[in-house]
């Protein structure tokens, strides 16, 4: 039986009240779309919450919400999904990718201010971070960045929906905003939780949620008008609407979501038992003590290079296993066939050559985390007893 790299997590409950959802009379704008933002609000604490179609949507709405335009500074990470770096262009942005930690595969503060020296940058519009598998890293030192330079900060939270992180005793959430201008996640099937497809904004600024609102639905106005069929258009905009049958089941996976990070977080504990054994080729990432992550990917850094192999025969061997590991993420540049100066992203490279995410999910047991186990040790055997016979 193949193991996937993730899977999602349905209740009988999340069937029922989506079930319950399909017999109201609206389908779409209904009670469920409010019951969901007012859950999130509650749960990571923060004043506005809006839910939208995808992820991907999210980061849309936060970009046109600051009122990102043509020639704008971005500055982003190398690694990372292609939605932030392909909605910061098709606003006419200008993209600076910045080098990460080669092991944790996220952006680092001195790495940012290394990019924005290097180029001269002054007039900085937004910097966006993200917290690759979960993990939120830095917050503390990219928010006084953000002061200093007088921009936005959007985190690009789609890995870490359920994480926190500690300053001084006191414990915030990610998507609080408190250290940030505007989160953004998304809740596709293998994320912490689902609504299917669907993601949100979330925000402590008024304006930014009062635009988010009015962008999310064609830009249209219906406030203050006495016929119900009239409308207004205030600006242009988009539908990014998430269905009442989307949030219901949202509204019923808030309720797991404890229960489902617990989970996650056992399964990364195991793993890093068992994964003990073969420390001398697998490296795992190093976070720091003051954060509690979702656990959305196991991270694991294989030196191949030792193996003298290279993580194309990997994924052959273990997808022959029936075991379809993943890759979180290739680089940027990579994807978009962008000219870069490889000296300055030596980090990226080096973490693409080496990082591999591991089968994570609600219902893995331990069985298939030993196969999963195992069968690394069994490729890393196979790749040292080739070497032998060549000396």
């Amino acid at each position: 039986m193949r193991i996937d790299y993730g899977k999602q997590k349905i209740f009988s409950k999340d069937i029922s009240l989506t079930k319950k959802a399909l017999k109201k009379p609206f389908l779409t704008q209904g009670k469920n779309v409010n019951l969901f933002e007012k859950k999130i609000q509650s749960f990571l604490k923060v004043k506005h919450s809006i839910v939208c179609n995808s992820g991907t949507s999210a980061i849309h709405l936060a970009l046109s919400a600051i009122e990102l335009k043509k020639n704008d500074i971005v500055l982003m990470p190398a690694i990372n999904f292609i939605a932030a770096y392909n909605m910061s262009l098709s606003l006419g942005a200008r993209v600076y990718l910045v080098d990460v930690n080669p092991i944790t595969g996220q952006m680092m503060p001195e790495n940012l201010l290394k990019v924005i020296k290097e180029n001269r940058l002054k007039k900085i519009k937004v910097i966006i971070t993200m917290y690759l598998g979960g993990a939120p890293e830095n917050i503390l030192s990219f928010y006084m960045i953000k002061k200093k330079f007088k921009c936005f900060l959007i985190e690009d939270s789609c890995h870490a929906f359920g994480s926190s992180y500690k300053i001084n005793k006191k414990i915030y959430n990610i998507g609080s905003c408190t250290h940030s201008d505007i989160s953004t996640f998304s809740f596709h099937p293998l994320k912490t939780i689902t609504t299917g497809e669907g993601g949100a904004v979330t925000t402590n600024n008024s304006k930014i949620a009062s635009k988010i609102l009015l962008l999310r639905s064609h830009g249209l106005f219906r406030k203050n008008i006495k016929k119900y069929w009239d409308y207004q258009a205030k600006s242009i905009g988009f539908n990014y609407r998430l269905s009442d049958i989307n949030c219901a089941l949202g509204v019923s996976q808030m309720g797991s979501i404890q229960k489902i990070i617990k989970k996650r977080n056992k399964v990364v504990k195991l793993y890093k038992k068992k994964l003990l054994k073969l420390k001398k080729f697998i490296s795992l990432p190093l976070y720091s003590k003051n954060i509690y992550s979702c656990c959305h990917l196991m991270l694991v850094s294989i030196n191949f290079d030792k193996l003298k192999s290279n993580k194309e025969f990997f994924f052959d061997y273990m997808n022959k296993e029936l075991i379809f590991p993943q890759q979180h993420y290739i680089p940027l540049f990579k994807v978009c066939k962008k000219k870069i100066d490889k000296k300055k992203f030596v980090n990226t490279l080096e973490f693409f050559k080496k990082s591999v995410s591991l089968p994570i999910f609600f219902s893995i047991t331990t069985k298939q985390i030993d196969r999963v186990v195992n069968s690394i040790e069994k490729f890393i055997k196979i790749n040292l007893r080739k070497n032998e016979k060549l000396f």
